[in-house]
Protein backbone atom coordinates (compact mmCIF):
# COMPACT_ATOMS: atom_id res chain seq x y z
CA UNK A 1 0.00 0.00 0.00
CA UNK A 2 3.14 2.45 0.93
CA UNK A 3 3.67 2.46 -3.16
CA UNK A 4 0.26 3.46 -3.85
CA UNK A 5 -0.12 6.30 -1.30
CA UNK A 6 3.16 7.85 -1.90
CA UNK A 7 2.11 8.06 -5.77
CA UNK A 8 -1.32 9.47 -4.89
CA UNK A 9 0.48 12.15 -2.80
CA UNK A 10 2.96 12.32 -5.90
CA UNK A 11 0.42 13.00 -8.56
CA UNK A 12 -1.54 15.62 -6.61
CA UNK A 13 2.47 17.76 -5.85
CA UNK A 14 1.77 16.85 -2.30
CA UNK A 15 5.21 16.70 -0.48
CA UNK A 16 4.06 14.26 2.48
CA UNK A 17 5.14 10.70 2.47
CA UNK A 18 3.87 7.76 4.12
CA UNK A 19 7.11 6.34 6.62
CA UNK A 20 7.89 2.88 6.99
CA UNK A 21 6.26 2.61 10.52
CA UNK A 22 3.30 4.52 9.54
CA UNK A 23 -0.14 2.40 10.39
CA UNK A 24 -1.83 3.65 6.71
CA UNK A 25 -5.50 4.89 6.02
CA UNK A 26 -6.86 5.44 2.75
CA UNK A 27 -10.05 6.11 1.15
CA UNK A 28 -11.08 4.81 -2.33
CA UNK A 29 -13.36 5.16 -4.95
CA UNK A 30 -11.52 2.87 -7.51
CA UNK A 31 -8.18 4.90 -6.31
CA UNK A 32 -6.68 6.18 -3.73
CA UNK A 33 -9.11 9.62 -2.74
CA UNK A 34 -7.98 10.58 0.79
CA UNK A 35 -5.37 9.18 2.72
CA UNK A 36 -3.44 9.56 6.53
CA UNK A 37 -0.92 7.99 7.86
CA UNK A 38 -0.79 7.62 11.94
CA UNK A 39 2.93 7.33 13.19
CA UNK A 40 3.31 5.28 16.41
CA UNK A 41 5.11 7.44 19.06
CA UNK A 42 7.65 5.61 21.04
CA UNK A 43 6.75 4.12 24.22
CA UNK A 44 3.10 4.13 23.99
CA UNK A 45 2.33 7.33 24.32
CA UNK A 46 -0.03 7.66 21.44
CA UNK A 47 0.17 8.42 17.62
CA UNK A 48 1.10 11.23 15.29
CA UNK A 49 -1.87 11.85 12.46
CA UNK A 50 0.46 13.38 9.42
CA UNK A 51 -0.34 13.57 5.85
CA UNK A 52 -3.72 14.10 5.55
CA UNK A 53 -4.90 14.92 2.10
CA UNK A 54 -7.64 14.43 0.30
CA UNK A 55 -7.87 15.09 -3.61
CA UNK A 56 -8.91 18.31 -4.45
CA UNK A 57 -11.99 17.67 -6.73
CA UNK A 58 -13.74 15.60 -3.78
CA UNK A 59 -12.74 17.94 -1.24
CA UNK A 60 -15.96 19.22 1.14
CA UNK A 61 -17.83 16.10 0.81
CA UNK A 62 -16.28 14.83 4.52
CA UNK A 63 -14.16 12.35 3.24
CA UNK A 64 -11.63 14.01 5.88
CA UNK A 65 -13.55 13.23 8.42
CA UNK A 66 -14.89 10.62 8.30
CA UNK A 67 -10.81 9.14 7.41
CA UNK A 68 -9.77 10.87 10.55
CA UNK A 69 -12.65 9.32 12.81
CA UNK A 70 -12.16 5.45 11.72
CA UNK A 71 -8.44 6.02 11.99
CA UNK A 72 -8.66 7.81 15.42
CA UNK A 73 -11.60 5.17 16.54
CA UNK A 74 -8.83 2.50 16.31
CA UNK A 75 -5.79 3.88 18.34
CA UNK A 76 -6.77 3.65 21.92
CA UNK A 77 -3.88 5.95 22.76
CA UNK A 78 -4.23 9.41 22.02
CA UNK A 79 -3.42 10.96 18.70
CA UNK A 80 -2.04 14.21 18.24
CA UNK A 81 -1.22 16.52 14.88
CA UNK A 82 0.06 19.90 14.43
CA UNK A 83 -2.16 21.85 12.67
CA UNK A 84 -2.32 25.59 10.66
CA UNK A 85 -4.99 27.73 12.86
CA UNK A 86 -7.61 28.07 10.45
CA UNK A 87 -8.62 24.07 10.85
CA UNK A 88 -8.94 23.96 14.45
CA UNK A 89 -12.39 23.87 13.82
CA UNK A 90 -12.50 21.55 11.57
CA UNK A 91 -10.51 19.31 14.16
CA UNK A 92 -12.28 20.02 16.95
CA UNK A 93 -15.59 18.65 15.59
CA UNK A 94 -13.67 15.18 15.49
CA UNK A 95 -12.73 15.19 19.04
CA UNK A 96 -9.41 17.23 19.16
CA UNK A 97 -8.43 20.27 21.46
CA UNK A 98 -5.03 22.12 21.80
CA UNK A 99 -2.70 20.99 23.87
CA UNK A 100 0.25 21.61 25.82
CA UNK A 101 3.06 19.80 27.01
CA UNK A 102 3.46 17.47 24.03
CA UNK A 103 5.28 14.13 24.03
CA UNK A 104 9.17 14.68 23.84
CA UNK A 105 9.26 13.00 20.37
CA UNK A 106 6.96 15.54 19.26
CA UNK A 107 7.65 18.68 20.98
CA UNK A 108 11.05 19.73 19.73
CA UNK A 109 9.57 18.94 16.05
CA UNK A 110 6.72 21.11 16.12
CA UNK A 111 9.87 23.64 18.04
CA UNK A 112 11.22 23.08 14.82
CA UNK A 113 7.91 23.36 12.83
CA UNK A 114 6.67 26.70 14.39
CA UNK A 115 10.08 28.33 12.99
CA UNK A 116 8.59 28.89 9.62
CA UNK A 117 4.99 28.64 10.04
CA UNK A 118 2.13 29.34 12.59
CA UNK A 119 0.91 25.70 13.97
CA UNK A 120 -1.18 24.62 17.03
CA UNK A 121 -0.80 20.88 18.39
CA UNK A 122 -3.74 18.78 19.07
CA UNK A 123 -4.65 16.18 20.79
CA UNK A 124 -8.01 13.59 20.48
CA UNK A 125 -7.93 10.78 23.45
CA UNK A 126 -9.05 7.31 22.27
CA UNK A 127 -12.33 7.74 22.82
CA UNK A 128 -15.41 6.94 19.56
CA UNK A 129 -17.23 9.65 18.39
CA UNK A 130 -20.64 9.87 16.86
CA UNK A 131 -19.52 10.53 12.34
CA UNK A 132 -20.14 13.85 11.57
CA UNK A 133 -23.36 14.37 9.80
Amino acid sequence: MRPLLNKFYRAHHSPMRAGADDQLWVAKQGEIVAALCLRPLAADTGFWLTSLFVAPSLRQQQIASHLVLRACEQAVTPVWLFCNPDLIGFYARLGFAETNPLPAQLAERFSRYCRSKTLIALRRDGQPLASPA
